[in-house]
């Protein structure tokens, strides 16, 4: 039998004759090469070229594709490289398929090439979107998913990677929340090799070398374990609609380049490298004014110009954009607004409209916002947040604000602020509770105790101040009994006894003048028959300390002058109870002032003297 060549892609008269059809499918020569060229997936009406290629001479190379019942072509080869070159010149949904190569020499006929999947895309005009799970920046190491996303319902999805043979295809499933088809790759323990840009495509199982147009590509970036950048902003994380906002990529290592990624987004978005003063690096990443798109959350990363390797992410940093949901909640503050260092406070938001996740801010914090789970409660939507032992570093001004879980990231407007102040100084060193459920029981007992040991402290202190007290007033007792025993005090008076007759006033008025010493005030009131009687002193030794010289004149005037002095060794504090048998005479007798003058020591008068 006879078989006749004619080459399809360009005019050719060479012919040959071919052995029998069984032998020609299975040849007992060297199989050669297939391959095509720029790459095997090729878009609708773009030129491709296969290469047929043999180590041995060959005489003719033969191309055919699967399902055809012509061979598409001869050729001879080029010297001396020994392949043959098939091209079309656009290619169309009918050249997709699959593709294999035979050779002729002399010695016969070669086994067939391996398999050429010729594939075609743009063919359908419904795009599928793909993106990375979590990030397309994965660390060395850890696992990554690939979810390739379309709302056509095509049989299946398939996976490229550039400068690659596509990866591999998965069954779409329809996922009734989004009403989209989808499907999930996996990579598990990501290496450098897994870098690059990745596509996705859909088909059908009856076309499988037809596919739609692809997905945007996602470029996948692997991050080593180099030192995390700081990501921070310098007009806070909640923002109204319209206001700037500049994102800042710093780190101590000096990085050449640094990368700001969106959560959700395709790729990074690069930036230079500005120096500071003190050796520090950064990039400054302008946002310009902020809209609902700009809510979400974003890290950066730090590379060096000699690798492809990226730093270890920063820690996330959430913008939120205010005005977004209609209906500000309430905030209020339990037990008060004014609170002490060491007491409990709960910051309570509320709402009327339904709330998934209420935010609450401090104004000038650095921290993030706090998030908030939503509770129905009758029919309100509540969240608190309690807060133990507060210090002033919790001094400030809050607000609250409502979310959706379908767009965290998009709030209301904010309730009225509620300034918080905590007055007095820190009496206890603890953390502060962020969460509701936060677990206090070690604070409290602390507090406790320390409450306990003020106490002791105030009772020890009292008894000691009691002890104190008690030592110097004995000390002073005994140095005034002391100066009792050795010290003598003269005391000099005069007084002018004033008696009158029976038959006049019941009473007279004694004067008493003290002579030869500093006027003190001090009045005795002394019987008018005290000039017989003895001056009881407190320790019994008035009758031997006490000498008496007194002189009566007799007078023109209803009244006599008695002149006394007295002189004592010690001035006790008391009065001399009048004799039992005057005390009925009182009425009648003359009263008697003294003025009262204490000296300074000296002699004391003799009897000789009186």
């Amino acid at each position: 039998m006879t078989f006749t060549f004619t080459a399809l892609f360009s005019p050719c008269h060479c012919q040959t004759h071919s052995p029998p059809l069984y032998y020609f499918l299975a040849g007992t020569l060297q199989k050669p090469t297939i391959k095509a060229e720029p790459a095997s997936v090729v878009t609708s009406g773009s030129a491709v070229s296969i290469w047929c290629q043999r180590s041995l001479d060959t005489e003719i190379y033969v191309l055919h594709k699967e399902g055809s019942k012509k061979h598409l072509g001869t050729r001879s080869q080029e010297k001396p490289e020994n392949k043959a070159k098939f091209s079309i010149p656009s290619v169309t949904q009918q050249h997709g398929g699959q593709y294999r190569c035979y050779c002729h020499s002399s010695a016969g006929w070669s086994e067939p090439s391996d398999t050429l999947e010729l594939v075609v895309t743009g063919i359908y005009n419904n795009k599928t979107s793909l993106t990375a799970l979590p990030s397309p920046v994965v660390t060395f190491g850890e696992n990554m998913t690939l979810k390739c996303v379309s709302k056509e319902g095509y049989d299946k999805f398939t996976l490229t990677k550039k400068g690659q043979k596509f990866l591999s295809s998965q069954n779409s499933q329809f996922i009734p929340s989004i009403t989209q088809y989808q499907a999930l790759f996996s990579i598990d323990r990501v290496t450098p090799d897994h870098r690059g840009t990745f596509r996705c495509y859909g088909y059908y199982n009856q076309t499988p070398h037809l596919w739609s147009v692809p997905s945007k590509p996602l470029e996948i970036h692997i991050s080593g374990l180099s030192k995390k950048p700081s990501l921070l902003t310098h007009q806070g994380q909640i923002l109204d609609p319209g206001k700037s906002l500049t994102l800042q990529c710093c780190s101590d290592v000096n990085y050449d380049r640094f990368a700001l990624y969106k959560l959700g987004g395709a790729d990074f978005t690069h930036y230079g490298v500005q120096w500071t003063q003190s050796g520090r690096s950064l990039a400054n990443f302008t946002l310009g004014p902020v809209s609902s798109s700009t809510g979400g959350q974003y890290r950066c990363y730090g590379a060096h110009n000699l690798s492809s390797e990226w730093s270890a992410s920063s820690d996330p940093l959430n913008i939120f954009i205010t005005g977004q949901l209609p209906f500000s909640p309430s905030l209020s503050v339990k037990p008060n607004s004014t609170v002490h260092s060491g007491d409990n406070v709960t910051l309570l938001c509320q709402s009327t409209y339904k709330v998934d996740t209420f935010i609450l801010s401090k104004e000038g914090a650095a921290h993030q916002p706090e998030r908030l789970k939503s509770k129905s409660e009758a029919w309100d939507f509540q969240a608190e947040l309690s807060m133990s032992a507060v210090t002033s570093d919790l001094s400030g001004t809050y607000r609250c604000y409502r979310s959706q879980d379908s767009s965290p990231y998009l709030l209301s407007y904010a309730s009225d602020p509620v300034e918080l102040t905590v007055s007095g100084e820190v009496t206890l060193n603890s953390q502060t509770a962020t969460f509701p459920n936060h677990d206090t029981t070690s604070v409290s007992g602390l507090e406790g105790y320390l409450k306990a040991l003020a106490g002791v402290s105030v009772a020890f202190l009292l008894f000691l101040f009691i002890l104190i007290f008690l030592l110097l007033r004995q000390r002073h007792q005994g140095k005034l009994r002391k100066d009792g025993e050795t010290g003598r005090h003269c005391l000099s008076l005069t007084t002018s006894l004033l008696q009158r007759p029976a038959e006049e006033e019941p009473q007279g008025v004694t004067y008493a003048q003290v002579k030869g010493s500093r006027l003190r005030r001090a009045e005795a009131v002394l019987p008018s028959v005290m000039s017989g009687e003895v001056l009881d002193t407190k320790d019994g030794q008035a009758e031997d300390d006490t000498e008496i010289d007194s002189q009566a004149a007799e007078s023109k005037e209803p009244q006599d002058v008695t002149y006394v002095q007295l002189c004592i060794r010690s001035l006790r504090q008391g009065a001399a109870a009048p004799p039992p048998s005057l005390a009925g005479e009182a009425s009648e007798e003359s009263t008697v002032y003294a003025a009262l003058a204490i000296t300074q020591p000296g002699s004391v008068p003799s009897n000789k003297e009186q």
